[in-house]
């Protein structure tokens, strides 16, 4: 009986000393974690100016005091993003590249109806849900991605807008959908209907820098972004690799490669070919170690990654995450 009791006593007393050290060891790694981890230093680079949401991609922008910044993008109300595209028959992208004057419709909603608005238009409204509407294949850069169609008023509507010999139709991307990777540098990211990020920002002062090297100055618009940042240098936002305003968390990914789109006048929808970007051109493009990224675009604004989500509203203030 002895001799059990001392095996037994042997046994247990090392595993307890096996647990003690596993336990020990985690504690340790935890206390090592906490402080070979850089601390955090938030310093404050700007405040948010405007907050813009576009609805339609390629279309107008609502401007907005409150947005959720969810990881697909902003959303205001019951319309997220660059959730809705017009497309063509079988399903192919239609922008203001190749349709100019997108740039004046107004996708919005009010009490679960979507309102569609242009020049010299009536006001369309139909259902935001469309359940017995068909889902179209769709593509996006080549990428493939669903779309509910939005019916064949809406199509009749958007057709007649653009004085079309072809039929346009109008698409929606619902939650259930399955979201595209736009870019092998976001492989996290998951967007509807944007070209490449769920989020962009771009400050007042580049603009700006930008007009006085113009004839004609421009605005914001012109360059679609999510987020316009005040009280900062031009292109401070290029160096800004983590940002946070109020809970949300923003990583910078890469710059905004800019196209044939930014010549669009987003007041008259006609698009010159020429300004801004041939400006642009010579003096924003990219470092040549660069260009299997950007080639030859311009470089205006800067694409993030959401790594927190929560709600902005203008006047919050922005600040750097320095490690």
């Amino acid at each position: 009986m002895f001799y059990n009791k001392l095996v037994w006593l042997r046994h247990h007393r090392k595993a307890a000393l096996l647990i003690g050290g596993a336990g020990a060891a985690l504690l340790g790694l935890a206390v090592g974690y906490k402080y070979l981890r850089k601390p955090e230093k938030l310093v404050r680079v700007g405040v948010v100016s405007q907050l813009l949401v576009h609805p339609l991609k390629s279309g107008k922008a609502l401007s907005v005091a409150l947005a959720e910044c969810l990881r697909t993008g902003l959303k205001f109300g019951e319309l997220q993003d660059r959730h809705w595209m017009v497309v063509t028959e079988d399903g192919h992208m239609v922008t203001g590249r190749q349709e100019p004057r997108l740039v004046l419709m107004t996708l919005t909603c009010e009490g679960g109806q979507i309102c569609l608005n242009g020049p010299n238009m009536e006001e369309l409204k139909f259902p935001k849900k469309n359940p017995q509407n068909r889902v179209i294949d769709c593509r996006v850069f080549g990428a493939d991605i669903q779309g509910r169609d939005c019916g064949d008023a809406a199509s009749s509507w958007i057709t007649r807008y653009f004085k079309a010999e072809k039929t346009y139709r109008l698409v929606h991307f619902e939650p259930h959908m399955k979201a595209r990777k736009p870019e092998p540098l976001f492989p996290k990211d998951e967007v509807a209907y944007p070209d490449f990020a769920p989020v962009m920002i771009l400050s007042e002062a580049s603009v700006k820098d930008l007009s006085s090297k113009l004839d004609k100055p421009v605005t914001v618009e012109r360059f679609r972004p999510n987020i316009i940042i005040s009280d900062c240098e031009p292109f401070d936002e290029d160096s800004w690799e983590e940002i946070q305003i109020g809970s949300v968390r923003l990583k910078r990914v890469m710059a905004c490669g800019r196209c044939l789109f930014t010549t669009v006048d987003p007041e008259t929808g006609v698009i010159s070919r020429k300004e801004p970007l041939d400006t642009l051109k010579i003096y924003r493009l990219c470092d040549p170690s660069e260009k299997h990224l950007y080639k030859s675009s311009p470089l205006f604004g800067q694409l993030l990654t959401v790594n927190k989500t929560g709600i902005l509203q203008v006047g919050d203030e922005v600040f750097k995450i320095v490690r």
